[in-house]
């Protein structure tokens, strides 16, 4: 492999990464709007593409293993080869996430047990941390990585209010206790995604200050 073509290389990665990033985005967007609307077929959507986001991490595993087997990648490039292997992985955990948001929608049966307005407000909050971490990525900018990391206590705080309230609600009615527990998955599925999208921040710091940080 040629240093042009190691380069090319690279940027292609770089910009497989983006790619998974904004596939990642819309299956999150998409998990939302089906459980928001208990659109089945949405839902089923949301599974079915999960195997395009499978396959993006399969080839970027493929092309990090190339490009060091063929080349001897410096320091630099090296933290952005692990780095991207790292997210890519954050972003196929995420799009799982967003999976199991959709197979809750297909589960739920008549309607929510209460004003779907929380729930919502916090998946927008961790489409919105991802969007701001694949151009903190795509701009090598690890200061906004850092600020769009501190945006996780704000989805935890959300969390742990919306949890108790459902618990509370289950405690005083009983038949609110099936689609109740369900959201209860939700709330954690969020939580989770939040937790990777940090995850892809301290990536993003290292890659540009060599240096690995706890974000969240």
């Amino acid at each position: 492999m040629t240093r042009t073509k190691y380069h090319e290389s690279l940027e292609v990665l770089k910009t497989d990464i983006l790619d998974m990033g904004i596939l990642t985005h819309n299956a999150i967007s998409s998990s939302l709007k089906a459980l928001k609307k208990l659109d089945y077929g949405l839902a089923e959507s949301v599974v079915e593409g999960d195997k395009t986001i499978n396959d993006y991490e399969m080839k970027i595993e493929n092309s990090i293993s190339q490009i060091v087997a063929r080349q001897s990648p410096t320091a630099g490039d090296m933290r952005l080869v692990i780095s991207c292997l790292k997210i890519a992985i954050d972003l196929e955990r995420m799009s799982d996430l967003a999976v199991d948001i959709a197979e809750v929608a297909e589960e739920i049966e008549g309607e929510h047990v209460k004003p779907f307005e929380d729930i919502p407000k916090m998946v927008e909050n961790t489409n919105i941390m991802l969007q701001q971490a694949m151009i903190a990525f795509s701009n090598n900018d690890a200061h906004l990585a850092e600020l769009t990391a501190k945006k996780d206590d704000e989805i935890d705080k959300a969390f742990y209010f919306i949890e108790k309230e459902l618990i509370d609600m289950m405690l005083k009615d009983k038949n609110l206790i099936s689609n109740a527990s369900k959201l209860l998955f939700v709330l954690r599925y969020i939580e989770r995604m939040a937790d990777h999208a940090c995850n892809i921040c301290e990536s993003i710091v290292y890659i540009a200050e060599g240096q690995r940080e706890r974000l969240n």
